[in-house]
């Protein structure tokens, strides 16, 4: 064990023991029972399976983490990455139930954010919304999500984020974070309020670390600000945010190259003498490589100078020019802006509306080997390009009558979404002139570039109804999304319109008031999921005559979603347990359209059902002196209920049975927490079960356990110091699952290695 390690344990222990060695009869302070309350609220009155997170849970996390990474110890919730804060997107990804990212819905103070993918064709990141400092809750809904959430995708829950309000007061709030790998980040937030309630915030934050192997950067610059005006009993809410962030790629894995090369393997940047071997190597291009010795006859040698051994192509252990590139990069800049009001019309009614513009422009970068640029260097920059404009509206009005809360509501979102794949040129075989962290100008060829309009419309009705002990909420959502393509420089995919419309989406549930400590919920849910506009991914990524051919008759992914529960609260327990069952039907998946000898390309078709059964349970518990724990465990399983075949009727995979890729069976997690007087700290263990990468189950990655821990001082009410430790017994694992998307069998290059042991110092001072 590292030095550094045995410190950060001993002093998070120094903290935690105490509490083990008192007499647990011991009543806890009130104040630190109301503190445990405010960190995980487990949804008491709600119908539905949801818990709550707040910003006191946020905070002892590194600055600048991924709110998803926090929400990753609730039950039934699989956040990966392939970085210690959660933020690297090509890495990132989240499910929940067995559900993909691309099926969970995700908003921000309502805005929606599209499912946040890498290429996400109608929205955008979290933390390209929001600085970590400046949220003030996440609320997670497991099963499913609140009826008027702005998401057409959500067949398995939603993920809602909150940013906190000013305060009405002059305030100032900086922090400077420095760890490992050169992370260096500052954040300054000045918060002003008068008494007539008034109230905003400005904030500004930069990070920057450098890549924990081979080299490169990932940083981001981003404001944000926020202003609410009181209007008699009506409320101005205003929200700005800009983001500018830029951050190179790490190598794609394969469950052989890490055999072969090892988990520090990574691209060869910025060695670009290596890499323009390697491309030489693919084209069969005989050349002295850099390593300056005497070429043999094929000239082909080692980095050590050997020859390399007969019949072999690449040096080492290397076996393809795939196995590392030069570079590849993700660039993204976004503006999001909203203003909203709330206001009471008259006694039992209330308004709710928002309006909402985002525009983003970014692309990811790769060099490849299998372009070569027009002056005969052997690579090229490829990129896939991307602008979106959106501009929407959702709002509701809810109103008593008697014992019923009727509540109903609508969202409309126009999105219009530039998509186009590029080559740009090294200047040399020698230089490459160019740096993956800058947008490349002036490209020698477009291969395909497109623009995609949609329109999105979705309502909402729901009635809460009250009995005393009994609440129950009737009522049920329905949208209809048209996507349309149009070709600027067409190549082969497809222009045209297709359509997902689904006016009737019912949710029905009940809470049953036990006594003031116990309540029983459960309900149902039918969801559905809108197609996506975009050439990488969704109906349109085929021929013009395939989407021809599938455009009518496609029906869209659908669920129902089951779950029965118990809740529990009392001042020292807070808990939940839970059970559900979910259909899901009508799977997409591109696959073969009619038989090879016709020639069409593969599209996306309905190809089956799943069904996911599972078990949840998460709690907390205050201890004495400040002392707390908290636990929670999932069991999923998530089987595919049909083979795959293609158009033509012929067995594509044989997967009825298996296991969903990316859905761990297992999953629990632990912590041990204290926060009392000046002394903060925590200790927490995720544990995750085994991991299937291919429909069929052939290969997959193995359990791991992953241990963070923090510890902090407070020297006063303003003033405080926090270390962090991520990793903290250095376990090499695979974070990440699915980079490079699933295939039915065999091993692929889709897997990232996590990231190792790091630390983490900060500094804050407010007034």
């Amino acid at each position: 064990m590292r030095l550094t390690t045995a410190l950060l344990l001993a002093s998070t222990m120094l903290v935690t023991a105490p509490a083990i060695a008192q007499n647990a009869s011991v009543a806890a302070p009130a104040d630190a029972a109301a503190d445990g309350a405010d960190i995980i609220v487990f949804g008491r009155g709600e119908t539905r399976q949801v818990q709550e997170i707040s910003a006191k849970d946020l905070v002892t996390l590194t600055p600048g983490t991924n709110p998803l990474k926090a929400i990753e110890k609730l039950p039934s919730v699989n956040f990966q990455s392939a970085d210690p804060f959660g933020n690297y997107e090509w890495s990132q990804r989240i499910s929940i139930r067995s559900f993909n990212q691309n099926q969970i819905g995700f908003t921000f103070d309502g805005i929606p954010l599209g499912d946040m993918s890498y290429g996400n064709h109608n929205g955008l990141h979290i933390t390209r919304a929001i600085s970590s400092e400046n949220i003030g809750s996440v609320r997670v809904s497991q099963g499913a999500g609140s009826i008027g959430t702005q998401a057409t995708n959500a067949l398995g829950g939603t993920v809602e984020t909150f940013s906190m309000d000013p305060v009405e007061a002059l305030a100032a709030q900086g922090n400077l974070t420095y760890g490992s790998d050169e992370t260096w980040r500052a954040f300054a937030r000045i918060n002003m309020g008068s008494a007539d309630g008034i109230a905003g915030y400005v904030s500004y934050a930069y990070g920057s670390t450098d890549k924990y192997k081979g080299q490169g950067t990932q940083d981001q610059h981003m404001g944000n600000a926020k202003l609410v005006i009181p209007v008699g009993d009506a409320k101005i809410d205003g929200w700005l945010s800009y983001s500018d962030r830029r951050e190179q790629d790490y190598q794609d894995m394969s469950k052989s190259m890490l055999r072969r090369l090892g988990y520090g393997w990574d691209n060869t940047y910025p060695d670009y003498a290596r890499a323009i071997d390697y491309a030489d190597r693919l084209n069969d291009v005989d050349l002295v490589s850099n390593s300056g010795g005497s070429p043999f006859p094929d000239g082909r040698f080692d980095y050590s100078g050997a020859p390399v051994a007969g019949g072999q192509v690449y040096p080492g252990n290397v076996t393809s020019a795939d196995d590392a590139y030069y570079d590849a990069a993700g660039l993204r800049k976004d503006w999001l802006g909203a203003v909203g009001i709330t206001t009471p019309l008259g006694d039992k009614a209330n308004l709710k509306f928002k309006t909402y513009y985002h525009n983003n422009s970014g692309m990811g970068l790769w060099a490849t080997p299998y372009t070569p640029s027009p002056n005969g260097t052997p690579m090229s920059v490829r990129t896939t390009e991307y602008d979106m404009d959106r501009i929407g509206a959702f709002g509701s009005v809810d109103f008593a009558v008697g014992i019923q809360n009727i509540t109903v509501g609508a969202w409309y979102e126009n999105n219009k979404f530039h998509q186009a794949r590029r080559f740009y040129a090294f200047a040399s075989r020698t230089a490459p002139g160019l740096s993956f962290r800058e947008y490349p100008k002036n490209p020698f060829f477009t291969q395909w570039e497109f623009d995609f309009t949609t329109n999105t419309f979705q309502y909402h009705v729901q009635d809460k109804i009250d009995l005393g002990m009994v609440t129950i909420n009737l009522g049920w959502k329905g949208f209809k999304v048209t996507n349309k393509a149009e070709a600027v420089v067409q190549a082969t995919f497809p222009e045209g319109k297709i359509k997902a419309e689904d006016w009737f989406q019912p949710h029905a549930g009940f809470a049953v008031e036990l006594s003031e400590e116990a309540e029983i919920f459960g309900g149902f849910t039918q969801a559905t999921r809108a197609f996506a506009s975009a050439t990488t991914t969704g109906p349109f990524g085929t021929n013009q005559a395939t989407f021809d051919a599938i455009k009518d008759d496609l029906k869209p992914e659908a669920s129902d979603t089951y779950e029965l529960g118990l809740r529990y609260h009392n001042p020292v327990f807070n808990g939940v347990i839970g059970a559900y069952l979910v259909n899901f039907r009508n799977r997409l998946l591109s696959v073969q359209v009619g038989a090879p000898i016709q020639g069409l390309a593969s599209a996306l078709q309905n190809v089956g059902n799943v069904r996911s059964v599972g078990f949840e349970a998460a709690g907390d518990v205050k201890l004495v002196m400040g002392f707390g724990a908290y636990a929670s465990y999932s069991y999923t399983n998530a089987t595919y209920r049909d083979d795959v075949f293609n158009g033509a009727g012929a067995l594509v995979a044989a997967i009825k049975g298996k296991t969903v890729v990316d859905s761990p069976k297992h999953m629990l997690r632990g912590e041990l927490n204290y926060d009392q007087g000046p002394i903060f700290g925590r200790i927490s263990a995720n544990y995750m079960s085994r991991r299937y990468f291919t429909y069929t189950n052939d290969q997959s990655v193995p359990s791991r356990v992953i241990v963070d821990a923090s510890v902090g001082y407070r020297f006063t009410d303003k003033i405080e110091i926090q270390l962090n430790a991520t990793n903290l017994f250095d376990k090499k694992y695979v974070g990440t699952i699915g980079s490079g998307g699933f295939g039915n069998s065999g091993d692929a290059q889709t897997l990232l290695v996590g990231a190792p042991q790091q630390f983490f110092a900060t500094l804050k001072a407010g007034f």
